[in-house]
């Protein structure tokens, strides 16, 4: 017989805050006892040293994670000059040193480098596998390995402002994949000198935005309460940006059950119109989601079915 999952079944999205010193993994557990929830997931890992953005999925929500994890994310760090460490962050030793502190204007003309599709190298300190160990296991380990690069795409990469000689603050938009340690290591390199991060906040990913977060110590405060589940957001939060696609009642039980659902009648022609071959869709009965599911052919057929 199968053992009964702990929790009660809860469904959505919570946006929080995550503070400087907890892991990922950590705040995930603390927001699964606050909504005693059966099943928790996150939209992307956070350092610990790193705050900011980190969505929670409960649920079903956690059949969209995939979508956050692959949408683009945008962080606001500041570097310190004149440093590496073997972490690329402020809590590793101190590696190598330089003398030069890059003025604004270098700052500025070695930037447009580091945007667009680049290869990066991730930290030895990372989640990264190699041979099936992860890598920050063997970084401790004083295991001598190299990383691959990696292909990531910057998209944006502005200069905020430089409030003393040895810090820039930056702010950068990103795909998947990127680390923003490491791209502080090779700007200060591409400078002439030594980088790494001293502060790191993650202000956006995907949908969700730092302005829809709260803060991990006020959702604790609230406990399990009515009061915490208002910051309880729909699982369609995660999907804003996939094409939503309208369901009879009658479909949407077809697309529950797992069979495809044509759509090459005359009356179709409308619904599907904005649709390429091969597109993601959000099916949608009503305001529920029933599905993630893919138009190929003039059907579509489910990818992940939502038993919400």
């Amino acid at each position: 017989m199968a053992r009964k999952r702990r929790g009660r079944p809860i469904h959505g999205w919570v946006a929080v805050d995550k503070p400087v010193g907890p892991t990922s993994t950590q705040v995930v557990g603390r927001v699964r006892r606050i909504f005693d929830a059966q099943k928790v997931g996150h939209g992307g890992t956070l350092d610990p040293m790193a705050s900011g953005l980190l969505p929670i999925a409960l649920g079903e929500a956690t059949k969209t994670v995939s979508y956050v994890m692959d949408a683009e994310k945008t962080y606001r760090f500041t570097v310190r000059w004149g440093q590496a460490t073997d972490s690329d962050d402020a809590e590793g030793a101190v590696t190598a040193e330089s003398p030069h502190r890059p003025d604004e204007a270098e700052i500025r003309a070695v930037l447009p480098d580091f945007t667009g599709r680049l290869s990066q190298v991730p930290p030895i300190y990372s989640a990264v596998k190699v041979a099936g160990r992860r890598a920050y296991d063997l970084a401790r380990a004083q295991a001598e390995f190299e990383l691959e690069a990696r292909d990531i795409t910057i998209t944006r990469f502005e200069l905020l402002s430089c409030p003393d000689r040895d810090h820039a603050v930056f702010e950068v938009g990103c795909g998947k994949g990127a680390y923003m340690r490491a791209l502080a290591r090779d700007l200060g390199e591409a400078l002439g000198t030594r980088g790494h991060i001293a502060a790191l906040r993650r202000i956006r990913v995907g949908p969700f935005e730092e302005n829809d977060a709260i803060s991990l110590e006020t959702l604790e405060s609230l406990g399990h309460s009515a009061a915490a589940f208002e910051h309880l957001l729909p699982v369609g939060a995660a999907l804003d940006d996939i094409p939503a696609l309208t369901l009879t009642a009658s479909e949407a039980d077809r697309l529950r059950c797992g069979q495809a659902v044509s759509l090459l009648a005359r009356a179709d022609r409308e619904r599907i119109q904005h649709l390429s071959h091969g597109v993601v869709v959000c099916a949608m009965a009503a305001d529920t989601p029933v599905a993630l599911a893919r138009y190929e052919a003039g059907e579509i057929r489910p990818i992940r079915v939502l038993n919400l």
